[in-house]
């Protein structure tokens, strides 16, 4: 292994996924992009294993793999040329949920396939019953928007024009929709441009070696963190308090066997799968059990598919840690996929008490809400992230309004919110003290009041609240002192 070449490409690679991101932020049309960065550009090999992902979403990160395999189960390599854009969000095909798009650029180099650039996104509007595509009264996938099965959207470098027309008639904003997709395009493109440089400096069989190593390097550096846990199996058990539809409790039951250096994550027990729309698809369940134990294991292992080798996932379909067809599942990557995380953590925490985290807020608190600008006679749809408290740890205190664990996203700035849709913001503010008391505290929660402007653009009177209060759960557990 040559260790300098192999973490100079890995920089380098890293730099690139920064890139994309950049242009996609940028670029784009919405502000769940261009404010909150809700989305992960990655590289990924042509078999499908995650090279490098820059530092955006981890609920996407996890998902990659899978996201890439089963597009490749529909769309074979042979059938991928120079040009190819391909773009899919299906749920039930690797997708982690239906607002979740996911675009890959294939990267040639004289001729020869290397690898893919990769970009995932949350699009604010897929159709669906409610705008934003997150209405929680759902019971079954057609209620929350288009899904797109792997389909080319770019073929040999031009628009496949039908694809086009037949997503944007379904969205309620086919404008922010065409742009928000030229943003993610402009990035897997240019992530590829420059990946293909890069290769074609170092040679493909060189950069296939150090990809390699690469893998193999994050494998035995994940291999030797989990190697430090207590061998044994750990339990833990958490609940959703209803799925929206009914007000049953819904369990997440996770065991954690630890066997040297191997761990093997087992959702047993948890729920069948429920009416409402907290079902997490499979992608979800691997990406929650990724997203906890990298909170648990040193923070410089490179982010890629080695990373996980040492990490098996038991998710039994049909349940609410893998949803099964035509079930509804919008909420399970942003409300269920925290639950789940918190679980493992829940479980690991047993093992190594001094590496985690107490409980976190374990939300999003989705704001999502639509309208007609009678202004520029056009829909509006808005998908609002907020922030919660995250748990004290045995070192310090927990992190205070901060988005949920598997979001890293940031919060719309009142002034942005104010300016391009019709509310206004009357009161935002921490909550003192809400994070309990402890030799070290949880993070703060924050309260936060909204009120309709009476200026243009106005959302309809039949559909707009005259006033939305928003209080997170702003608790989060103290942490203990640690044992002697």
């Amino acid at each position: 292994m040559d260790f300098v070449s192999m973490n100079i490409l890995d920089s380098t690679m890293l730099s690139i996924c920064r890139e994309m991101g950049i242009t996609l932020m940028k670029t784009s049309y919405s502000t769940i992009f261009n404010e909150a960065l809700d989305f992960t550009c990655g590289i990924a090999s042509p078999t499908g294993e995650m090279l490098s992902a820059a530092e955006f979403c981890p609920a996407q990160i996890g998902g990659m793999p899978l996201l890439i395999r089963s597009c490749l189960q529909e769309i074979p390599l042979s059938e991928i040329e120079p040009g190819d854009v391909l773009v899919h969000n299906d749920p039930y095909r690797g997708g982690l949920h239906t607002p979740e798009h996911t675009l890959f650029c294939p990267v040639f180099v004289d001729g020869e396939l290397v690898a893919f650039t990769v970009a995932i996104g949350h699009v604010a509007e897929v159709g669906g019953m409610v705008p934003g595509g997150f209405p929680s009264e759902a019971t079954e996938i057609f209620h929350e928007g288009i899904r797109v099965p792997p389909v080319k959207i770019k073929k040999r470098g031009e628009d496949v024009v039908e694809v086009w027309k037949l997503w944007l008639a379904n969205v309620r904003t086919p404008r922010y929709n065409y742009g928000d997709m030229r943003a993610m395009i402009s990035g897997v493109e240019l992530g590829a441009s420059r990946l293909a440089e890069i290769v074609r400096k170092q040679g493909s069989a060189t950069f296939r070696q150090h990809c390699g190593d690469l893998l193999d390097y994050a494998e035995r550096r994940m291999r030797a963190e989990i190697a430090e846990f207590p061998d044994g199996v750990y339990h833990f058990t958490d609940y959703m308090d209803n799925d929206g539809v009914s007000d049953s409790e819904i369990r997440i039951e996770t065991h954690c066997y630890v066997m040297g250096d191997a761990l093997v994550v087992d959702y047993t027990g948890s729920s069948p799968q429920v009416r409402g729309p907290i079902n997490a698809t499979l992608g979800v369940a691997w990406s929650a059990a990724y997203n906890a134990v990298l909170h648990l294991t040193d923070p410089g292992i490179p982010r890629n598919s080695g990373a996980f080798r040492p990490i098996k996932i038991i998710a039994p379909r049909g349940t609410v840690v893998n949803v099964d067809y035509p079930a509804p599942e919008v909420g399970g990557n942003t409300e269920t996929h925290p639950r789940i995380a918190g679980a493992v953590i829940g479980a690991l925490a047993q093992a190594a008490p001094r590496r985690a985290m107490a409980g976190e807020g374990g939300t999003h608190l989705n704001f999502v809400f639509g309208g007609h600008d009678r202004k520029n006679d056009e829909y509006f749809a808005c998908y609002d992230i907020e922030t919660v408290g995250w748990g004290a740890r045995a070192q310090a205190d927990g992190n205070s309004a901060t988005d949920s664990i598997n979001g890293n996203c940031r919060v719309m700035p009142v002034e942005v919110f104010e300016t391009r849709y019709p509310w206004l913001t009357e009161v935002y503010r921490l909550r003192t003290d809400s994070g309990g008391a402890g030799r070290t505290r949880g993070g703060m929660g924050w309260g936060r009041r909204k009120s309709t402007a009476v200026s243009t653009p106005k959302l309809p009177p039949r559909s707009s609240p005259t006033a939305i209060s928003i209080r997170p759960m702003g608790w989060t557990a103290a942490c203990p002192a640690p044992p002697a």
